[in-house]
């Protein structure tokens, strides 16, 4: 109960956070009494983003319910994972065909960041970086030669006539880049890191600064790269 000689507010008083509560009870006019609340906006932006994920995920869980293949269909948790960065296609034999569109090259397409010749040129240098056999692989070490040379295995040198036409392909793509734009290339379209780490790794130090020149060296790259191998 309100005390004698005093008015009380019914209502409560909702803060943003900008204030304190004290600020707030000062500012009540002279006699009246009222409920202060104080929102504190990292958590309501944290409770705003813990919905939206919870939103992707049925969103995800409905797609693979209303899309299921008796077949070579993915898991669900690969699928929540993706998000809504998958195709389904038919195979035309009866079955669905799932392509998973959520590497950082596929997304940055399919938020429209990236145009049509710009993302074949860049899928165009990963496929020879992918055929030239440069992706890192897991080996298993013998131990019984441990310090001693192998000359049969060739290590880092091309095991096929393939693998040398693709490694020519991915230099003579490589040197035309440049230094610079290599290294966002490879860390994005070929090691698959996040776009704003690979503008970290030329020398940005802002987030969105270094994120956005990322971008740019991508669609750059990806133009000069397709018009390089006659793609448009």
């Amino acid at each position: 109960m309100a005390r004698a000689g005093r008015r009380r507010n019914e209502e409560p008083i909702i803060g943003s956070g900008r204030f304190t509560e004290a600020e707030l009870r000062a500012a009540l006019p002279k006699g009246m009494e009222a409920t202060v609340i104080v929102l504190d906006p990292m958590v309501d932006t944290l409770e705003r983003v813990a919905e939206r994920n919870r939103e992707r995920r049925l969103t995800a869980n409905r797609k693979f319910k209303t899309a299921r293949s008796k077949d070579g269909e993915p898991s669900s948790e690969r699928v929540q994972k993706a998000g809504s960065a998958f195709n389904i296609g038919d195979d035309k034999q009866g079955g669905k065909t799932w392509t998973m569109m959520d590497s950082p090259l596929e997304r940055l397409y399919a938020q429209q960041k990236l145009s049509k010749l710009e993302y074949d040129g860049l899928v165009k240098y990963r496929i020879h970086w992918h055929h030239a056999g440069l992706q890192p692989s897991m080996g298993s070490v013998d131990l019984n030669r441990v310090f001693a040379s192998d000359p049969s295995n060739f290590s880092g040198m091309a095991k096929s006539e393939r693998q040398v036409f693709h490694r020519q392909k991915y230099r003579e793509a490589s040197e035309m880049l440049g230094h610079r734009a290599r290294i966002v290339v490879e860390n994005v379209v070929c090691a698959e890191q996040a776009t704003v780490m690979a503008g970290f790794s030329i020398g940005w130090k802002n987030r969105p600064q270094a994120e956005a020149a990322a971008v740019e060296i991508l669609r750059d790259s990806g133009y000069r790269l397709a018009r390089e191998w006659g793609m448009g």
